[in-house]
């Protein structure tokens, strides 16, 4: 059964690295394409130059106008092969503000006509984002998205970090955070993802796993920094 995975979390959660993960890790046992819909935050891109080295095993579909100086994105028709050609896994990068989701309400009926439980609509949520800083308003931002992306949340990943700064605190405050989210909304939390050594202590401290899910160690692909920056000027 075709597997897709949609990845919709507002702006610096960390959802593009994600995709980019759950992408490469399925590639190892299938084929598998990962499609860009983010059409709002257009600095990290996946098709930046350099950033694809490493993803061969990956198909990638992303906005037309992609690193060129045009700012105003639209979606290409290749977006269709998500649904149309014989992919183990798809991985859909979206926006995560209305404008964002409103491009996945474009394949509304395509989703719907998939097999039962080939669709997992995963929140990324990372606490240390203003827009995500309280629980009132990761419940906000998760209704908006289900609303212009016309499709139902049917998780929530903690990726609370705060990049090269993050220290285990992150995943913790995530974890209370999402768990109260989690407790009122009844959205569950399927996945704690983080660098190996801060899942791993994490881990060790005894928390709830109804409330972690499946720990998701990432390996990071999307440069955030300016000396990674100029390194590939």
């Amino acid at each position: 059964m075709k597997k897709m995975i949609v990845l919709i979390g507002n702006y610096g959660s960390g959802k593009t690295e994600l995709a980019i993960n759950f992408a490469m890790k399925a590639a190892q046992s299938g084929r598998t394409e990962l499609i860009d819909l983010d059409m709002v935050n257009t600095y990290f891109r996946l098709t930046e130059p350099g950033r694809m080295t490493r993803m061969k095993e990956v198909r990638l579909v992303s906005p037309n106008y992609t690193n060129s100086s045009v700012e105003t994105l639209s979606l290409p028709a290749e977006v269709q092969s998500a649904f149309a050609m014989d992919w183990d896994t798809v991985v859909f990068d979206a926006g995560g503000d209305a404008a964002g989701s409103t491009a996945l309400g474009r394949y509304h009926q395509d989703f719907m006509e998939l097999e039962e439980g080939a669709l997992e609509v995963l929140n990324v949520v990372n606490i240390r984002r203003p827009l995500s800083g309280t629980v009132e308003k990761i419940i906000h931002i998760q209704q908006e998205m289900e609303l212009h992306s016309r499709l139902k949340i049917t998780g929530m990943i903690n990726n609370t970090n705060l990049s090269v700064a993050t220290t285990p605190a992150e995943l913790r405050d995530g974890y209370e955070m999402i768990r109260e989210v989690s407790e009122r909304t009844g959205v569950p939390v399927r996945y704690t993802s983080g660098r190996k050594e801060m899942l791993e202590q994490f881990l060790s401290e005894g928390h709830d796993p109804a409330f972690i899910g499946e720990p998701m160690e990432i390996e990071t692909y999307m440069a955030r920094d300016w000396d990674s920056w100029l390194r590939k000027m």
